[in-house]
């Protein structure tokens, strides 16, 4: 289970976040929502270990990680989908599952079957340049690329972005059925509510910066969640 207490985060003289909590449990998808600017790509940063807290911690099943660098906490198993892809533009499609392997076991530096199976697009399309693949090819590669590392925390930042709607559709159904192997927390952010309300089991919403809504998403009041993702 993720808890991060409490959490304060600046850039400098500026705050992003203040007094953040949020927790995250195995087998169940928790969404971060709110407009843009408002600090949940702040969030995922502290969590993944890419920007340093001012204040607060973040437990990972027990454990106190909130000193650990991004590396050590990619080797407590917690994978990262950042905004924007990042994949290896000149790597082909495997080579790009591949950057993975050097946090796993030798014994476990293999691209699992199920990648091809939840991703049959990437199995056609292995020998591509990942630069030559369109916008939502992309993200299934990157989506597929953090699951190679076998997570059982996968932190997904707004998925959805700039992807046509069947891809939506297809991101959607992956997330569903890797919920429901029940082996993984899973951690979106996202800006569209129907989108995090059909996948989501918690909902926390961010506003400028502090938690203004948190709670089992059955029991939020969906027009105020709405009123805060609308723009």
């Amino acid at each position: 289970m993720l808890q991060a207490e409490s959490i304060d985060l600046h850039y400098g003289a500026a705050i992003a976040l203040r007094g953040v909590s949020v927790s995250a449990r195995i087998g169940d998808v928790t969404c971060l929502l709110g407009r843009n600017g408002v600090g949940k790509t702040s969030l995922l940063r502290a969590i993944t270990g890419v920007h340093p807290v001012t204040r607060g911690r973040i437990l990972w099943n027990g454990e106190d990680i909130t000193r650990l660098s991004a590396h050590e906490r990619a080797g407590r198993r917690i994978a990262s989908v950042p905004q924007g892809r990042d994949i290896f533009a000149l790597l082909s499609v495997r080579e790009n599952l591949e950057t993975g392997f050097g946090l796993l076991p030798r014994r476990e530096r293999k691209v699992p079957d199920e990648i091809f199976e939840l991703f049959p697009v990437l199995a056609q399309m292995q020998r591509r340049q990942g630069g030559d693949l369109s916008g939502g090819q992309q993200q299934q590669l990157a989506i597929a690329r953090a699951l190679v590392t076998r997570p059982r925390l996968l932190v997904l930042d707004e998925p959805t972005e700039g992807i046509q709607p069947s891809i939506i559709k297809d991101i959607g159904r992956i997330i569903t059925l890797l919920r429901a192997r029940g082996d993984m927390a899973i951690l979106l952010v996202e800006q569209y509510y129907e989108f995090a309300r059909a996948l989501a089991q918690h909902i926390t919403v961010l506003d400028r910066g502090q938690v203004v809504m948190q709670g089992e998403a059955d029991m939020l009041d969906e027009t105020a969640l709405r009123g805060h993702v609308t723009i």
